[in-house]
């Protein structure tokens, strides 16, 4: 495990280990996790080196060969076709300002659209791919985008969105009362408003949960999150005014929330379709990594506009994602057939499942999925 690529070890030890609130999110850098279980199953085993080095070898065998094909790619494949797709995004924006300055329905609709699906690249798969620091090898850099996209764009805080991403939801997947995913949760909401109505209110929603979370930061934290933000909203509503020509701060404001919402009802089908569901975990008694990811997670099938907007770590490569952070949208989908191929070899759960399958099993089991406790998994014989 030496040749652990960089970008992990350095990824990991950033944003998921070295202490911090949690030490041991610091299990997640591969090379730590596997030193960890081999370890574990040694003395569970009675040093049984070959049953050691046979279990072991999963998480091992299967970072090899995702090694093998990282060594392989070239930059664009790593990161140039993210990093096009992002600035094609930012490249769209001068247009549909100009679109919505159009007096004719028609163009101006196309302004609407071109608007929200930009804004939707940005702030969707930007904000995830800047978390995971898989726009830049550099950790400077790395730090800029990602304070640029999740709180200039995205509106959020970046400390909050790295520590409750990375440190949280990826380090502890479905385990309950850590990574379970029940900040999605709103168990007052009624089913249809929850899943098709409420939604719409995540862009005036999201400013405020970040400010939430400055409580108890330093000083300099939260004013650079209050000016990043604002700034970013303020550019928007300048250029609507200045450059699309609209006449009142209302009508401006109201252009800002329906291209900020145009995507987020599916937005927050697929945080909730993707974990909540499936097995959850106690944290006393969670399974090795590869078969917590694999128990955990669920991948949805390809969807063009989906796979585009949102990215494919989110849609139809969320196990590959789970399984490897760091990696681009693009190198999840180029390792796809490898892990979806190693994972059926080994006889462990690659699960997949339709945006239409999951909407209709969440609203026909609302209540058990997302106001009730959910029931704590064991998966006894993989321990």
């Amino acid at each position: 495990m030496q040749n652990v690529p960089e970008e992990w070890r350095e990824g990991w030890e950033e944003r998921g280990g070295g202490g911090g609130e949690d030490g041991r999110t610091g299990e997640m850098l591969v090379k730590r996790k596997v030193d960890s279980e081999m370890k574990g199953e040694g003395k569970k085993n009675g040093g049984s080196r070959g049953e050691d080095a046979e279990k072991e070898s999963l998480m091992m065998e299967l970072t090899r060969r995702v090694q093998k094909i990282i060594k392989e790619s070239s930059w664009w494949e790593r990161r140039g076709v993210d990093c096009s797709i992002l600035a094609a995004a930012f490249l769209a924006l001068p247009p549909a300002f100009l679109l919505l300055g159009s007096s004719q329905v028609l163009s101006f609709s196309a302004g609407m659209l071109l608007m929200g699906v930009a804004h939707a690249v940005i702030t969707v798969k930007g904000t995830h791919l800047a978390s995971h620091g898989s726009l830049s090898e550099s950790q400077a850099w790395g730090k800029f985008w990602a304070v640029f996209f999740i709180e200039i764009c995205g509106s959020f805080s970046e400390q909050a969105g790295v520590h409750g991403h990375i440190k949280m939801h990826h380090a502890h997947t479905n385990v309950i009362g850590l990574g379970d995913s029940s900040v999605w949760k709103v168990p007052f909401l009624p089913r249809t408003v929850y899943l098709f109505i409420a939604p719409l209110a995540v862009p005036i929603i999201t400013p405020l949960v970040a400010l939430a979370h400055l409580k108890g930061h330093s000083l300099a934290l939260v004013v650079r999150t209050v000016l990043m933000v604002t700034l970013g909203l303020y550019s928007q509503y300048w250029l609507l005014i200045h450059v699309s020509g609209f006449l009142s701060p209302l009508s401006a404001l109201l252009c800002m929330l329906v291209c900020r919402a145009m995507f987020s009802v599916p937005y927050i089908h697929v945080n909730i379709f993707q974990h909540i569901g499936l097995h959850m975990f106690s944290p006393n008694n969670r399974p090795k990594r590869i078969y917590q990811m694999t128990h955990g997670v669920l991948n949805l099938p390809r969807n063009p506009f989906l796979d585009w907007i949102f990215g494919h770590s989110l849609i139809n490569c969320h196990v590959e994602h789970h399984l490897f952070p760091f990696l681009s949208d693009n190198m999840c989908l180029k390792v796809k057939p490898v892990v979806s191929k190693y994972l059926t070899e080994k006889q462990l759960p690659y699960q997949e499942d339709s945006y239409l399958n999951r909407l209709h099993f969440f609203f026909h089991k609302y209540q058990e999925l997302m106001v009730f406790a959910p029931p704590i998994t064991e998966l006894v014989g993989v321990q």
